[in-house]
This record gives C-alpha cells, structure tokens and sequence, in this order.
C-alpha cells in the first residue's frame, strides 16, 4: 500500500501551480474545473512520482495562523547539503520567508523551512 497523493486547498491555485513548479520541479496536468461547484484543481507530479492536488473553491475560510492540529508541512528531498543550500538561498532571493535553517537537526536531518506562495510550511531537506 502507498499513499496517492497529497491535498490542500489554497487561495491563488496559479500563484501555487508556480511556486511547485518553479522550485520543485513539479509538472501540473491540465486544470480541472467544476462549474456546479466551483471547484477548481491541478495534481502537480514530482520526479519521483508523488502528486499533490492543489484546490481552490470559492466560500473557504482561511485557515488560522500558528501551529494546529492536522498536518504541518511538506518535505521535498533534495539529495544533500548543497542542495538545500542552493534551493534556500534561490527561495529567499525570490523574496520567500526562510523561517529556519539550513541547519543540522537534532534528528539528524540537514534541511531549512521556507513558506510557500500560500504561507504553508515547506521542509528542504538534504
């Protein structure tokens, strides 16, 4: 058994589409859209093929701010140091929040976190 893939819904699903895109090297099907509901959609797929849909429908609420209960970030493997090196200096050129790092954990991992087009978390790891 495997997971499929990942959901989140976001505000700006291009600005999203982009930022997977541009940074981690995701490939978008063509967009869905729903007319009865509104529901717009695209399944970014990475190079190792995990997907994520990202979602836009009108009414949500955004979510609050800080930490809460459900799931916390996402975690793009960039094969060692220099990549997590390179990737965060180029996100925080772009004019990206670098929240920590890179930096050495205390669980043994070499990564920084960065928030995405939305202000989710985002983990590069090494």
């Amino acid at each position: 058994m495997r997971i499929d893939h990942a959901a989140m819904y976001v505000k700006d699903l291009e600005a999203t589409k982009a930022f997977f895109e541009t940074y981690f090297g995701a490939a978008a099907n063509a967009k869905y859209c729903n007319p009865s509901t509104g529901l717009e959609t695209y399944f970014l797929t990475f190079d190792c093929g995990t997907r994520l849909e990202i979602m836009r429908r009108p009414g949500l609420q955004s979510a609050a701010q800080g930490p809460r209960q459900g799931y916390a970030h996402l975690a793009f493997q960039v094969g060692g140091r220099e990549g997590v090196d390179t990737l965060t200096a180029r996100l925080k050129a772009d004019g990206y929040t670098v929240l920590s790092g890179p930096r050495e954990t205390g669980d043994g991992y070499y990564e920084s976190s960065v928030l995405d087009a939305e202000g989710n978390l985002v983990e590069i790891v090494g």
